[in-house]
């Protein structure tokens, strides 16, 4: 029988160099399925390039609730240009952490979830129904050979599924001497955009005014200077609210504040830099990223694209954020075209289910544990399941120490998980295998 120590499963994971791009995920996941068939559990390969493989695993329950999705990706992040202590994929053990690129993400989770399931297996335990274990490529660059081709090309396979369990959330977030572990349920959208503005081209030699690059140099300037409208979503308010009723004053009213819109500028003003972690999850977003123009250095170009980075809050759409630019641009945008180049649409309202159970987990492992709901403002596989009716919660528990810095971690050098914090959440995920019932 293999060893589910999530430690050990960690450790060959990150061995796996799976930098996205290009992936080359196929080992990876092959020995995930060699580690898997060993211990009697049956799986299958799906793929849209076999260089890029799914694998998709099944241990069978007792029909008496839906089966329950469990999913996470083995490719990661570049670790070019970056400084690190120790090799980003040897799996070293040091201090008490294993270091490596997807410690955090999220080959952590990954073996948390694979070490969960093996132990339901040696212990021949039945669950009331069936659990899926999807490994998924690809993640880090869209989705396309991972989650998005298997929702789109095999749907069957995620029949009657209405919970899954994937990234991110249910580590510890230490706020006034408390201990809250935000679960996601929410995630903000993927909504890309294509601003252009025209001009007469002419001889670079030729003084030119209000051409395209300035209208575009206008654009620039509004959109560095100006926000979008605040927005106090469902979950957003009641993950604040959750903290404020937790923690003492002033921090309480700090937060009671942030949700109330007639003060949430000025409160995200006061925070100034820290405000980073809240401002995104109160507005429509966009960042420039990319700016297209002219061919050669000595004709003025007639035409200027930029790329826009939008991400959009639930219950929003691609027109509400355009809408929300024109504000921005005022009197120039009529001079300014708009186009959606990619628009990655979830459900405005989050299923709640299964949220008091997990809760209940957390409470259970760690008695001073706050569960609270979470939206992030990243996107994750989440948005793909969506499509089919899956509500995904972000469950990748860590109970982490308040002066580890988690966020600082993801995708950047040194990242590493401290081993009680891996064990504690194969602990939570096997809980939540075991007591899975709806």
């Amino acid at each position: 029988m293999v060893s589910s120590n999530p430690v050990n499963i960690l450790v060959d994971l990150i061995r796996f160099n799976t930098t996205n791009p290009p992936g080359n995920e196929r080992e990876c996941v092959y020995h995930v399925k060699d580690i898997l068939e060993k211990s009697g559990i049956e799986t299958q390969i799906f793929y849209l390039d076999e260089r890029r493989p799914n694998l998709l695993a099944k241990i069978e329950g007792k029909g008496e609730s839906p089966p329950i999705l469990l999913y996470g990706h083995v490719d990661v992040v570049t670790t070019e240009g970056q400084r690190w202590e120790h090799p980003p994929f040897e799996g070293k053990i040091v201090d008490g952490f294993i270091w490596g690129r997807g410690a955090l993400d999220m080959k952590g989770g990954v073996a948390m979830m694979i070490s969960a399931v093996l132990r339901i297996k040696e212990e021949k335990f039945k669950p009331n129904g069936d659990i899926l274990l999807l490994i998924l490529s690809d993640e880090e660059g869209g989705g396309d050979f991972g989650a998005r081709y298997m929702v789109e090309n095999h749907p069957d396979l995620f029949r009657d599924v209405k919970y899954a369990i994937g990234e991110f959330g249910g580590f510890t977030l230490h706020i006034g001497g408390r201990r809250f572990y935000p679960i996601m349920v929410s995630e903000k959208r993927i909504c890309w955009l294509r601003l252009k503005t025209r001009g007469r081209r002419g001889h670079g030699s030729i003084p030119m005014k209000n051409g395209a690059m300035a209208k575009m140099g206008k654009v620039l300037v509004k959109l560095n200077h100006r926000d979008t409208p605040i927005h106090v979503t469902k979950v957003v308010k009641d993950m604040f609210s959750g903290i404020s009723r937790e923690v003492g004053f002033p921090m309480n009213i700090f937060f009671r504040l942030l949700i109330n819109p007639a003060f949430t500028d000025i409160i995200l003003k006061l925070l100034g830099e820290k405000s980073i972690i809240f401002e995104p999850l109160l507005r429509n977003t966009v960042n420039p990223t990319i700016i297209k123009g002219g061919d050669k250095v000595n004709v003025i170009p007639g035409e200027i694209t930029l790329d826009l980075d939008g991400r959009l809050l639930p219950g929003y759409s691609p027109e509400d954020l355009m809408e929300e630019l024109r504000g921005i641009l005022g009197g120039i945008s009529d001079e300014v075209e708009m186009e959606v180049v990619r628009y990655d649409e979830g459900p405005s309202e989050p299923d709640m289910g299964l949220f008091t159970l997990l809760g209940e987990i957390l409470r259970d492992l760690d008695e001073h544990a706050i569960p609270i709901p979470m939206l992030i403002s990243g996107a994750t596989d989440a948005r793909f399941f969506s499509k089919l009716g899956i509500q995904t919660y972000g469950f990748i528990p860590m109970n982490l120490p308040e002066d580890f810095k988690f966020m600082e971690l993801i995708h950047s050098a040194n990242e590493r998980i401290p081993i009680s914090a891996l064990k504690f959440g194969a602990n939570a995920i096997y809980e939540l295998l075991k007591r899975y019932k709806i």
